[in-house]
Order: C-alpha cells, then structure tokens, then sequence
C-alpha cells in the first residue's frame, strides 16, 4: 500500500496565499485537520465479507472505511467498491481482496487548506487522517469540514459578543466620579491614500464600545468631514475622540493655516479649494454645513497661522437620536 498525505498540497497552496483574506478563508489557512475530523472513526478488519461490510455501512450510516489489519491501516473501501462486489456476486469475497490499496491520506498537523486541495484534486468522499507516526487518528470528509468551520464561527461569534459586551459596559464598570477613554488619529496633509482611514476607525472603536448605530453614524459622517477638511487644506493634524457615558466629543485640531472669516466659511458651498482638488471630488464646501447638521453642539475657531479647532459633540443622554 502507498500513503501519501496532504503536506505538499498545503505548501502549495500556502504560496498561492490570497492578499485579502474572507473570514472563511483565513480560518481555513489557520484550523489543523485535527481540530475538525472525526475522531471516533468505524473501520473493517481486512477479512471480513462484502456482505458484512454491506451490514456495517448501513447500521452506521457512513459510505466508506478504513480497512484495518494487526492494528495498521492497510486500505480503504468504498460503497462503490460495494456495489461494484455485489453487481458480480461477490458477497463472500473478503475486503481485502477489493479494497483500494494506493490511499491519499491527510496529516492531523496539515492545515484545512491542503485537505480542501485534496478533495477538489481526488474527488474523493473521504480521507483517513494520520498522526507523525503514522497511526490512524481519525477521518476527515467535506461535511466535517464544513461543520469545523461553523463551530469556529459560532465561537467566534461568541467571544465577539462577549467582548462587545464588556466593551459596552466600560464605563458601567468603572466606578469613578469622572470617566473619559480619548482617541487619537493623526491626519495628513494631501493624503488622499488614507483618506478616511482616521474616521473609519474611530466607527469601528464606537461599535466595539456599544455606541447606538444611529449614532455611530452621525459621528462617523462628521469626523469623516472633519478629517477631509484637515486632509485638503491644512499642514495636517489630529482627531481627538473624548468618550463620556453621557456624550462624545471629537475634537479636530490642525497645524494651520488658519481660516481668516469663519462665519463665511460656515456657509454652505463656501469653499477655497483649488481646481485640481474639485477634480478628485473634495473641496465642494459642504463639509462644515454637514458637520453641523450631524452634531448635537459645535465649536469652531480659528487662527490665521496658527491653526482651527473644531469640537462636536454628540448626546448620549438622547437615546443615541
């Protein structure tokens, strides 16, 4: 008998590794097969029957097995090979003698992704898995893999929850007679590569700290304004993210240079972009009218050369409206 195991299939596959990785796939690079297999599995002593390997398939309910001698795998055998032995009568012929002898088996250590290769290469329903020594330690098939992944997901799911949950409760937790978590981001100028990145990520931290969707959104559209406004005319600077339980407040601070007339610059349209800035889709003079739309309060002021703070705050104490 000739083994083989998924080993090269798994290197082959982890040089063809995706740049952006789903969920599913990341964890089918990270799960062992030894983390989904079943481990319990049904085997066949080499000299049994046809007829009797007939009789073991159905009262367990499975389509193939191992066939095992003096404690060694030595084979598989399928219903096909079944029912090919009953087609010409051969209920008393011994497994052995039409078993397959050249098995393609997985290592318990191999990752998921060599075994997936495997299945799409052999069309196979099933594969014994081996540990180092090459012991038989369980079988994998599609639906255990399948099963694997949705177990991971559900324990992810899970942790997440658990986390989302304390995150939620932070301030709950707490006891302080004052309790702020502040946020910082740097902005750069012209940086239209990252652009966004600064208000992206203070969404994904509100999220995680249960902040109510509605206002995670007017917040993030905000900032969003707020981080572009830095991006396209300053020399750059931060967005400051003050998390209260009763409110929060996003500060946007740059390093000049300084906006000479607020009160124009909060009109609506009002913009001193230039053309090749309109071109990429900036600079529309909407961005201050926006930001006041979405606060509940808002603060600017200016210094020509020096710089502009803008402060936002968002009610917490509102139902997150």
């Amino acid at each position: 008998m000739m083994l083989g195991h998924a080993e090269t299939a798994d290197e082959q596959d982890s040089e063809r590794l995706p740049r952006n990785l789903t969920k599913v796939q990341e964890l089918v690079y990270e799960l062992k097969v030894e983390q989904v297999m079943t481990r319990d599995v049904i085997t066949c002593p080499s000299d049994a029957t046809m007829a009797e390997l007939k009789e073991l398939l159905r009262v367990n309910h499975v389509s193939g097995v191992p066939i095992i001698e003096d404690g060694r795998m030595i084979g598989m055998i399928s219903v096909e090979n079944l029912i090919r032995a009953l087609e010409q009568g051969e209920s008393q012929a011994r497994v052995r003698d039409k078993m397959t002898q050249r098995v393609q088996a997985v290592r318990a250590d191999d990752t998921l992704a060599g075994a997936v290769a495997l299945f799409a290469r052999y069309r196979y329903g099933r594969f014994p898995v081996l540990d180092a020594d090459g012991q038989l330690v369980g079988i994998i098939t599609q639906g255990d893999i399948v099963r694997g992944l949705l177990r991971q997901f559900e324990t992810l799911w899970h942790s997440e929850e658990i986390r989302r949950y304390r995150a939620s409760h932070i301030f709950e937790d707490i006891e302080s007679e004052q309790t702020t978590l502040i946020l910082r981001y740097r902005v750069l100028p012209r940086d239209f590569v990252r652009g966004g990145e600064a208000s992206s990520k203070v969404k994904r931290a509100l999220d995680r700290l249960g902040a109510h969707p509605q206002t995670i959104r007017r917040i993030s559209v905000a900032t969003y304004e707020a981080e572009t406004n830095i991006m396209i005319h300053t020399e750059g600077g931060q967005i400051i993210v003050e998390a209260r339980p009763e409110e929060i407040r996003v500060i946007a601070v740059d390093e000049g240079p300084g906006i000479a007339d607020v009160e124009q610059a909060m009109q609506p349209g009002f913009s001193t972009a230039p053309d090749w800035i309109r071109e990429l889709g900036f600079g529309a003079g909407m961005g201050l009218s926006n930001i006041r739309s979405c606060t509940d309060r808002m603060s600017l002021t200016s210094t020509v050369g020096a710089g502009t703070r803008l402060e936002m705050i968002f009610d917490l104490t509102q139902g997150g409206h």
